[in-house]
Parts: structure tokens; C-alpha cells; sequence
């Protein structure tokens, strides 16, 4: 299910046509989905899938299709001949994956946590949601709000 995941996120970030990527993006949602049930939280993996891979998603492809990005590949043609920035960046990403495994190999992973019994439950999520994640859930609504009203006046065409 992870390497599924890590290979429908390289999708999105690889593919060329929004639509593609939105669909590799739904894609990856439902692969996180997974590994939420493999980890025996199956409640937060049906809000990843009725919250994320529906709602959301169904609201990117609302603002993909109403702007009707059709042939502004064009503006993006520099990015394929700037080979030594793509080179640089290569090099980055290597570097801190380098760095994530060094650290990954320094943990002990023969005794895991122990999971407490109320992991994932309604009653968890929602008291986690509304006390200590409070500020986050609300700034996240806001700045999903902003991106709809953003999208709509930039699709609004101007009436003389």
C-alpha cells in the first residue's frame, strides 16, 4: 500500500496534465486510505476517503475544469531546458532522503509503542480535533474558503 501510495504521489508531481495529477492525487488518498485500515484505524480511513479523496478532490477538479487550464503547458516549456537547476534540486531531494534514512536506521524499532485501545475511535478524533487541533481545523477551512472564492473571481470573466 505505502510504495502504491509513493508512486501515484510521484504521478501527480510527474504528470503533466492537471487532470492526471488530480486523478493520481485521488489515487494516493485512497492508498493512504489503505494504510489507515492496515493500521486498524478504520475510522480515519473513511474520513480520508469521504473527506479528502471525495470532497476535496471533487472541489480541485471544480476549480481545474472552471479555469480551463488547456495549453498553459506553453509558460512551463522553460522548466524542461533548465537542466542544471533540475540537476541542484535532484541533488537536494538526495541529500535530505540520505538524511530521514540516517536518522530512520538510528531508532530501535524491536519494541513499538504500544497503540491504547481508543486509538482512532470517534470519540478520540473528535476531542484531539476540537481541544488541541482546534486552530489548525479552522485556519484549514478558512484557507480552503479562500481558494474557492479565489477561483471563482479568477474564472469570472469581465463584463464591459
Amino acid at each position: 500500500m505505502g510504495l502504491l501510495s509513493i508512486g501515484l504521489a510521484l504521478g501527480v508531481v510527474l504528470n503533466k496534465s492537471p487532470i492526471g495529477s488530480a486523478v493520481c492525487l485521488i489515487g494516493m488518498m485512497l492508498g493512504l486510505a489503505g494504510v489507515f485500515v492496515l493500521m486498524q484505524a478504520h475510522f480515519l480511513a473513511i474520513l480520508q476517503v469521504i473527506v479528502y479523496a471525495g470532497a476535496i478532490m471533487v472541489l480541485f477538479m471544480f476549480v481545474i475544469m472552471l479555469l480551463n487550464l488547456k495549453g498553459d503547458d506553453k509558460a512551463w516549456k522553460i522548466r524542461d531546458n533548465n537542466l542544471w537547476l533540475t540537476g541542484f534540486t535532484g541533488l537536494l531531494v538526495m541529500g535530505v532522503l540520505y538524511k530521514i534514512i540516517e536518522k530512520i536506521t538510528e531508532v530501535d524499532f524491536d519494541s513499538p509503542a504500544a497503540v491504547p485501545d481508543n486509538f482512532g475511535t470517534v470519540a478520540n478524533v473528535g476531542t484531539s480535533l476540537f481541544t488541541d487541533f482546534v486552530l489548525p481545523f479552522e485556519v484549514a477551512s478558512i484557507l480552503l474558503l479562500a481558494a474557492m472564492v479565489g477561483a471563482v473571481v479568477l474564472a469570472k470573466t469581465k463584463v464591459d
